[in-house]
């Protein structure tokens, strides 16, 4: 059976879509599994041993040039399911027009008229059913109820690029995100940092991030005023990330990308959660994880499913109020 697996979106949502290649992987022996990711996320599914190939939709240049290559590609394939983990009608016109002799996604894409089968999308904070078994419920009649979890798989070069920075006890710490009002405020950072080197003198804190945040890493770095911090935002792949997440003593996130490799790799986790909340179905999953969250109840918060630029309410308490 060849199957085709869609998730365009962004780094963290692809590494949710794991669980679906480990299901496939574990349940279903004759499956041809191929994954649609946009151009820059193929990192993070490299080594992984199930599947056949990694297809990539380049959505920065000439993003409607190569959205019509990549439906002829997928057309060329014959695949006979194709699975969209998206909400959106792009994705749902590759669905529709990728000639699968069965089609599977959310009732909320507006093509899901046109699919073999469509499941609904619920998000409840109530029940915080998680995204990952939103995922996997799209494969109840391919493979029945089944459970599984993220994974990525660094290598032994991965392995190698890290070892020099695992000669001691270490953190590893993210502080950036896309969205202002899911970042935990620069000051908790810092503070953060303090106590960590009070508490222990010889360990290493390791800044994590892309090369965009690296300027941002370094204004903390200065704020802390440590020897201990290191800024390797910009320096590793997503699978090196993942490689040096798996083995540090504690990863400091906000509820962004670096909070899914941490699942994805078991790896021990505090996730802060500032104007989102874990009941989204967005939360870790890592065996050891703690959840950080404000004090006070906010009637304002959660101020939306994705976070906003700014504080709507021009306070941001929902930040503040994580007490380190």
């Amino acid at each position: 059976m060849k199957i085709l697996l869609i998730q365009t979106a962004f780094i963290g949502d692809v590494i949710l879509a794991t669980p679906i290649i480990e299901a496939l992987r574990k349940h279903h022996y004759d499956v041809k599994l191929d994954v649609l990711v946009r151009k820059g996320n193929e990192g993070l599914l490299e080594n992984n041993p199930g599947l056949n190939s990694i297809l990539t939709w380049d959505k920065k240049n000439n993003k409607y040039k190569n959205f019509y290559k990549i439906i002829k590609l997928i057309r060329s394939k014959n695949y006979d399911v194709v699975i969209n983990l998206q909400r959106f009608a792009s994705t749902g016109i590759i669905t529709t027009l990728s000639k699968g002799k069965k089609t599977i996604g959310y009732n909320k894409n507006p093509l899901s008229i046109f699919f073999s089968e469509s499941y609904p999308h619920f998000i409840d904070t109530k029940f915080g059913k998680h995204e990952v078994d939103r995922n996997l419920s799209l494969l109840k009649n391919i493979i029945g109820e089944v459970h599984a979890r993220p994974a990525m798989y660094p290598s032994e070069k991965e392995n190698v690029t890290t070892s020099p920075y695992k000669t001691k006890p270490y953190f590893c710490m993210a502080p950036s995100s896309v969205w202002f009002t899911k970042q935990l405020p620069f000051e908790q950072w810092v503070k953060l940092i303090k106590k960590k080197t009070i508490a222990d003198a010889s360990a290493k804190i390791y800044l994590l991030g892309a090369k965009n945040e690296a300027t941002y890493n370094d204004s903390i770095i200065a704020a802390a005023d440590s020897n201990n911090v290191i800024n390797l935002a910009g320096k590793f792949s997503f699978l090196d990330t993942a490689s040096l997440m798996r083995d540090a003593e504690m990863n400091y996130v906000n509820d962004s990308a670096p909070l899914h490799i941490a699942s994805a790799m078991n790896a021990p986790v505090t996730a802060f959660f500032c104007s989102t909340v874990p009941g989204f179905g967005f939360g870790p999953l890592s065996d050891r994880s703690i959840i950080a969250q404000p004090i006070e109840k906010l009637d304002c918060r959660p101020c939306g499913l994705h976070g906003h630029k700014e504080c709507p309410k021009g306070h941001f308490k929902c930040g503040k109020g994580i007490e380190i």
